[in-house]
């Protein structure tokens, strides 16, 4: 089992959040696929994924913060929301990402490399 030095303490919270958005896109787009399902039943699922991502994503920030700043754990957790976005729209919803999407989700990935390599 890792211990806690290393890149271990900075990896951890990375896969937890990725985890945590994968739930998270399912609980808030996942009922998309399904419209023809009454809307109270898709947010009865959708709460119950949701409680699966906040058991991942706040140990995660707890985690992270001993060793990213808040900043970058927001930024980190944005940017990870926009990639499992990306492929489970492609993926799960059959949509394809538009190059005016694509171009926002650029400018966003640029602005979290500003919040990484600034200075603290």
């Amino acid at each position: 089992m890792p211990g806690s030095s290393g890149l271990w303490p900075s990896i951890v919270p990375i896969m937890m959040l990725i985890a945590s958005n994968v739930f998270m896109t399912f609980a808030w787009y996942g009922h998309l696929k399904y419209k023809d399902s009454p809307i109270a039943l898709a947010i009865l699922v959708s709460w119950g994924i949701a409680l699966a991502e906040y058991c991942l994503a706040v140990p995660a920030n707890r985690l992270g913060s001993a060793v990213y700043t808040t900043a970058q754990l927001k930024t980190m957790q944005e940017v990870i929301t926009l990639v499992v976005f990306t492929v489970f729209s492609w993926v799960y919803l059959g949509e394809a990402l538009s190059l005016r999407a694509g171009a926002g989700f650029m400018l966003i990935a640029a602005g979290a490399f500003c919040v990484f390599t600034g200075k603290t």
